[in-house]
């Protein structure tokens, strides 16, 4: 009982930090991450678990729980995936995405090499990915929110879809490798929609309920949910297949904000102790941890934009790189991710968390609510009726 309770106040907690944020003009993920950072760490320490006496294991622990978690992990996993089925490779977008890739992937092996503890190849290569990934629901929404030019919205939009699709296939066939296994399953399933175009069946509603389905099947079963959904939406997209979503975008986003979102927030948090996971990282360590990400991610896109050119009249450089340092809700699945397949400690854990809300937070900061370009009207996002 008074773990239900908890979780109904966790919800209500997000939900009011969501509100509270939009009268402020934050964006939801914002609100989520600076509750999720500050707040529900307070809340344990001084609260939960000496007054309830209730520790982290014991709130993540019942069975209906961890289904919810496996159904929210797996829809907002498939609403991150599903971008990849409407990248369209061009010159420019590839141009922004190498150098906006490889400089903090390197930076991030480096950084996990020579200043973590020891740790396995899967590992740095994880804390690499994570240092070079882009949010692209976020970015997109932080686009829409300032107004930004149609033009310079795509191909931002466009970019953050490559570096994602490329940091969710490299660490999805790393860790397949390691068992042979459990990659051809996935990979099976990968082929399902070609199995239905044999058939004769050309209904977009079935092979997008068999992509959600079978992603929640692949992540309660605890397979390569990676592989499964980036080989699955590549051949829809060969196809022509358009992907539809189980419910209308109204609910979607709903469902993603009010529910799935903080659940998955608050099921990473509460495992850890923030103050012994501090503890356990060293102050060169930690500020390795906050600055290397973010200054290898800008840098890497200055030097991606000055190749690329300018995309509109008015666009700004250093603007655009700190528009595709915003990290939100891709990190947030990716480091749930590690967290369950303990491939990264809390300490870690918590300390790129921090660095998310950090980068996601500088182009508020630094007052690009206010860019000067007036252009009417927004670029649709790749996946804008979702």
């Amino acid at each position: 009982m008074m773990i239900a309770l908890f979780w109904a106040m966790a919800l209500g907690m997000f939900a009011v930090a969501t509100r509270v944020g939009r009268h402020f003009g934050l964006i939801p993920i914002v609100s989520q991450l600076l509750l999720a950072t500050f707040g529900l760490p307070l809340l344990m320490y001084f609260w939960i678990e000496p007054g309830w006496q209730l520790s982290g294991a014991e709130l993540i622990s019942p069975v209906w729980l961890k289904n919810l978690y496996s159904l929210s992990f797996a829809l907002l996993l498939g609403h991150i995936l599903s971008d990849v089925i409407d990248l369209q490779l061009d010159r420019q977008s590839l141009k922004i995405a190498l150098p906006s890739f490889c400089l903090p992937f390197t930076c991030g092996l480096a950084t996990a090499v020579w200043l973590l503890p020891p740790q396995s190849w899967l590992s740095s290569l994880a804390v690499g990915l994570v240092f070079a990934i882009t949010a692209i629901p976020v970015l997109y929404l932080y686009l829409r929110h300032i107004n930004y030019p149609p033009d310079a919205t795509r191909r931002l939009v466009q970019t953050a879809i490559l570096i994602d699709l490329t940091c969710w296939t490299l660490f999805g066939f790393a860790q397949g490798s390691l068992h042979l296994s459990s990659l051809l399953l996935p990979l099976a399933g990968a082929c399902l929609p070609l199995l239905f175009r044999l058939l004769g069946l050309r209904q977009p509603l079935l092979y997008s309920g068999g992509f959600f389905a079978l992603l929640v099947v692949a992540e309660h079963f605890k397979l390569n949910a990676l592989i499964f959904g980036i080989g699955y939406l590549l051949c829809m997209a060969a196809l022509k297949v358009p992907l539809v979503l189980p419910l209308p975008a109204r609910w979607m986003n709903r469902l993603q904000t009010w529910i799935a979102i903080p659940l998955i927030l608050t099921f990473g948090i509460v495992q850890i102790n923030v103050h012994a996971a501090m503890a356990s990282l060293g102050w060169v360590q930690l500020a390795a941890l906050l600055l290397f990400p973010i200054a290898s991610k800008l840098l890497g896109n200055w030097l991606g934009l000055g190749w690329a050119g300018v995309s509109v009249e008015g666009a700004s450089r250093w603007r655009e790189s700190l528009l595709l340092n915003i990290r939100g809700l891709s990190e947030i699945v990716f480091l749930n991710l590690l967290l369950q397949q303990q491939l990264i400690s809390p300490a870690l854990y918590f300390a790129l968390m921090l660095m998310g809300l950090i980068a996601t937070l500088l182009p508020a900061l630094a007052g690009m609510h206010r860019i000067p370009l007036n252009i009417a009207a927004p670029a649709r996002s790749p996946r804008a009726n979702r």
